[in-house]
């Protein structure tokens, strides 16, 4: 097994971002104040001083404002020269009076200027780096970093190798907690550092044409079941996330929740041959004495502290290896045969387990180049997340672009905003699960939580479910589920076995079904382009208007819906002739669309579907 690697990042912020619009309680706002500048370049000092008495190396992201303080070039130069710490270019931070008065507006986050601006952006950071420190940097980063903007940053400035280019489900979960003011919406990407493709960030390169150039890495490490199902911004490797979702004792100040998720990212190694990953990213801003936070300076120092003492406990003990960026990414290309063999294919899969509330509650997560895609055992293996990255999907963001602000890579299954397999009134929300019926009864597999475990046989990750019990009036039938990742085919494969019946001369109805829709917030969007198709020898279409019309085609050779919007095909095949494909329409106050194949199966009968990505165009 490989030792688990850290990225360890600083930014010297002096002007950090929460604190650009409220300096102080009732004071007019100035950036240059400089109480406000003096204690955020002192918070970077402390950072650093905690991170190398630990012995762990830095990558030291230079902000544009930084640029413009000798003391904090003249602190990177000395810590690059005596510690080996990596002097990196941010293009966060870029709030300063010299930014305000060139280009006239308050905005920070680059990804939302105009692609004029972005390049006019790019250009005077890289270049005033290079004016301070007589090369250009090799790693870069914001909280995310759009397809064109990276494409242009590896085309004018090729150095850069590494990139901090998006932050796990930062989307309308964390906007809403953030009192709808906080307009960083990008739901939707990888969770553990990939190849971003030339033309989706959030969408891995699935070759070498696709290759962008750059190795990107998350903001943070998250909790994969704490910041799906709630906000984001509480719970990360990132000690004061940790205190702002006050997951600390009060009284002690002490917070193994920290602890037990930095583990629970070692323990990945298990799903990814040997390989695990885990970064720590803390701007000035968490730790500032005159800022509105939730914890007092000392517990935000404390925690910072144990954090690094952590990560330099694992390192003397021999587990860990802390690298910079640009390091990172080389070993990256390296590890996973992209430098030598050329395969991109690898996924990354992550078999997480509740850790912050001591449930059994399991989710499965799984990216490649095709496809992200969630599977929630306490709702019997159902996949509750489905993006599909085999479209590329071309998504521009930033001004003069149809997403100023909404850089999410869009969804067809999503149980937190379309609902997932319970609704008031209407049909299924979006979900691919199956239901087993008999004489009249129905019971869905998403009632019937259950565990899974974990192999490899090749390149096919399996997840293999513990058998669940379904009692009818009569009868009482045990099933096992088994699902395959197979690397590279854009595919699902979801085995469904018998394993006993009360009765084994009894009949059962298996009916494997998919609700999807595509989007990237709770609100619907037209679905009116989508066109349906039980394909075979008799084929039947609708063409989705919101008049809840069914289709029935006897032996489907494939089940399945084109969605323009997200350039997507997505289709249902059965390993049976005589399985009943069908497609369901759905209406304006359940805008989805539902695939599904029923077949009636027998004691012991194996049956097997198969859930389907393509490029729609």
């Amino acid at each position: 097994m490989d030792k688990f690697i850290v990225n360890i990042i600083h930014r010297p912020e002096m002007v950090p971002e929460y604190s650009a619009t409220v300096t102080g309680q009732g004071k007019e706002e100035d950036i240059g104040d400089k109480a406000l500048l003096t204690e955020s370049l002192d918070i970077f000092k402390t950072q650093q001083r905690l991170a190398h008495e630990n012995g762990l190396k830095v990558t030291i992201q230079m902000t544009y404002a930084s640029l413009f303080n000798d003391e904090a070039v003249e602190i990177a130069k000395h810590d690059h020269e005596v510690y080996g710490d990596e002097i990196a270019l941010s293009l966060l931070g870029l709030p300063c009076e010299e930014f305000r008065e060139k280009y006239k507006t308050k905005d920070f986050c680059i990804w939302m200027f105009s692609m004029e601006d972005k390049k006019a952006i790019v250009n005077d950071v890289f270049e005033k780096f290079h004016d301070r420190f007589g090369f250009y940097p090799e790693s870069t980063g914001s909280y995310y970093m759009d397809a064109e903007l990276i494409n242009y940053v590896k085309k004018a400035y090729p150095s850069v190798k590494c990139a901090v280019a998006t932050c796990w489900e930062e989307g309308p979960k964390a906007y809403h907690t953030c009192n709808n003011s906080w307009y960083t919406l990008f739901d939707g990407g990888p969770w553990a550092p990939w190849i971003p493709s030339k033309q989706n960030t959030h969408a891995p390169a699935a070759n070498q044409a696709e290759d962008s150039g750059i190795v990107a890495i998350p903001h943070l490490s998250r909790d994969l079941i704490a910041c799906y199902d709630g906000n984001g911004s509480n719970f990360g490797t990132h000690p004061q996330n940790v205190l702002r979702g006050m997951i600390y004792d009060t009284k002690t100040w002490e917070y193994p929740y920290l602890y037990n998720l930095i583990d629970q990212y070692r323990d990945l190694e298990k799903y990814n041959n040997g390989y695990a990953y885990n970064m720590m990213f803390v701007g000035p801003g968490w730790m500032n004495k005159m800022g509105r936070w939730e914890a007092p300076y000392d517990l935000l120092l404390k925690s910072y502290s144990d954090g690094c003492k952590y990560y330099g406990d694992l390192k003397k003990e021999g587990k860990l290896v802390d690298m910079t960026m640009s390091e990172f990414a080389d070993h990256y290309r390296k590890k996973k045969g992209i430098t030598d063999e050329k395969r991109y294919t690898e996924p990354e899969c992550a078999l997480w387990r509740d850790i912050l509330y001591g449930s059994d509650k399991q989710l499965f997560w799984y990216c490649d180049p095709f496809m992200r895609a969630c599977v929630n055992m306490d709702q019997g293996g159902a996949i509750v997340d489905l993006r599909p990255y085999v479209a590329k999907l071309n998504w521009p963001v930033g001004i003069g672009t149809p997403h100023v602000q909404d850089a999410s890579y869009p969804f067809l299954i999503q149980e937190k905003y379309r609902a997932g397999y319970f609704t008031h009134y209407a049909g299924e929300g979006t979900v691919r699960s199956a239901k087993l019926c008999y004489k009249g009864e129905e019971v869905d597999l998403c009632l019937c939580p259950t565990h899974a475990h974990f192999s490899q046989e090749g390149n096919t990750r399996i997840l293999t479910l513990d058998p669940v019990t379904i009692e009818f009036n009569g009868l009482t039938v045990k099933l096992q589920t088994k699902e395959y990742f197979e690397e590279g085919s854009s595919k699902i494969k979801i085995e469904r076995n018998i394993l006993e019946m009360s009765d084994p001369d009894a009949e059962v109805t298996i009916d494997e079904y998919m609700v999807a829709c595509y989007g990237t917030t709770e609100y619907p969007e037209d679905m009116t382009s989508v066109v349906l198709k039980c394909e075979g020898a008799d084929e039947k279409t609708i063409h989705y208007a919101y008049k809840c019309r069914s289709e029935v085609l006897a032996g489907a050779t494939a089940v399945s819906a084109v969605v323009p919007p997200i350039d997507t095909k997505v289709s249902l095949t059965a390993s049976s002739t005589d399985a009943e494909g069908y497609i369901e329409e759905g209406y304006a106050f359940s805008p989805m669309f539902k695939l599904g194949y029923k077949k009636t199966i027998t004691d012991k009968e194996v049956f097997a579907t198969w859930l389907n990505l393509e490029k729609a165009n």
